[in-house]
């Protein structure tokens, strides 16, 4: 019997962990990754902040909430197996008002209902017994909370799709996708010309590109990516105590993003930020690098129109933040009073390929479709990172026909 054979489009953690689930879900498979930089990890799993969430936001029953705690588990473990960075450094929600104060209680409900473990309540006196440089009236404690090193997983995941006989073809850009009732063809770009490639089944991992790659191959280009920017400030080594976990405010239920917060990584970097800010192109990680074509397409889109409408005061906000950094660290310093413009310097930024409706509304769950021999992740933000193990397992339940796309 001929072995089936799978592509796996994209080589970020997402797309590392379902060419490994696929080995483990057909052991017959012949399994091949295409991804078009010339290394893995390089955009939205190589620039985010490392954090594992345990899943305090999510709506219980969704996709993000059941595979995030998942996830966490499969994460954990698969670290501990590998000897990969793991750092169960906890977090607090910190409350700065009563206002703030009010909506930890529902935040608490849906972490409690996805079953996330050690949740507490703070009083100002405890918040400080746990993180002593941070101020605020009160807090919500996720002792679950981690970090880790998601590139490490990424090439481990890798490396253990080549190790059982798969490829990864890096430098190889998807250009197009034709399909025909006995397969799909891959056309890519190499630095060596034009390859093509046949395939039984595709999957595409492709993040900022989501929507295009997926209208490549049949399907809608709805909902469209739209690239948010998030840009880091990093503390200066001897100011990295004024942190001991992560340190995140309430989140605002009227404004799509979580807003500043301190976040210490694995490799002993502590992060301020991110702030979020429409990229100028979907790989636009700087205001230099601009996209004409990219900007037509976000304008011409309905669904970022509404958006905007929405939201333009947060947008008007969140650029002062990137183009002054007083006005950054002064976000910070309501929740770290001891924060100095003088202990930062800058750092990195990723962005956020996030999949809006017509409606204007941002997606909220994980999504994934199907067009005859092709499934797609339309919209996979965080907790991706943190679920990719088990949005593996999932996505690779709907190529072998075991669970219905979501």
């Amino acid at each position: 019997m001929t072995a089936t054979s799978y592509a796996v489009v994209g080589g970020g953690i997402l797309g590392a962990a379902v060419a490994r689930q696929l080995q483990v879900g057909d052991p017959d498979a012949s399994v091949t990754v295409w991804e078009k930089e010339d290394r893995l990890a390089a955009h939205q799993t190589g620039r985010n902040s490392g954090v594992v969430h345990a899943g305090l936001y999510y709506e219980p029953g969704s996709l993000k909430a059941t595979l995030c705690r998942r996830g966490v588990g499969l994460l954990r473990d698969f670290c501990d197996e590998h000897d990969i960075a793991f750092d169960t450094c906890g977090k607090v929600l910190v409350a700065l008002d009563e206002v703030e104060e009010g909506r930890l209680g529902a935040i608490e409900a849906k972490a409690l209902a996805n079953g996330v473990p050690g949740i507490r309540r703070l009083s100002g006196g405890e918040l400080r017994e746990i993180e002593p440089h941070v101020r605020g009236v009160a807090g919500l404690h996720s002792p679950s909370t981690a970090i880790v090193d998601f590139p490490g997983v990424t090439r481990r995941l890798a490396g253990l799709v080549e190790e059982d006989g798969g490829t990864v073809r890096l430098s190889t850009e998807l250009t197009d996708i034709r399909q025909d009732g006995t397969g799909v063809v891959l056309v890519g770009r190499t630095a060596a010309g034009t390859v093509e490639e046949r395939f039984d089944r595709v999957v595409l991992c492709t993040g900022l590109w989501a929507d295009h790659t997926a209208g490549r191959a049949g399907d809608t280009r709805e909902p469209q990516v739209v690239p948010f920017r998030g840009e880091y400030l990093l503390l200066r080594p001897e100011r990295r105590s004024l942190v001991n976990g992560l340190v995140y405010p309430v989140p605002d239920p009227r404004y799509p993003f979580l807003g500043v917060h301190l976040t210490p990584r694995v490799d002993g970097e502590v992060m301020v930020g991110p702030n979020a800010v429409l990229a100028l192109a979907r790989e636009g990680y700087d205001w230099r690098t601009v996209s004409a074509r990219d900007l037509r397409e976000i304008a011409a889109y309905d669904g970022f129109r509404r958006f905007a409408r929405q939201h333009w005061r947060t947008g008007v906000t969140e650029m002062a933040g990137s183009l002054s950094r007083r006005r950054f660290v002064a976000a910070a310093r309501r929740y770290v009073p001891e924060l100095r413009l003088e202990d930062v310097v800058p750092g990195p930024s990723g962005i956020r390929a996030q999949a809006l409706e017509r409606s204007g509304a941002l997606v909220d769950d994980f999504r994934i479709t199907t067009r005859d021999r092709v499934t797609a992740l339309r919209n996979a933000p965080s907790p991706a990172a943190t679920s990719s193990l088990a949005i593996a397992e999932h996505v690779v339940d709907v190529v072998l026909g075991r669970e219905v796309a979501r």
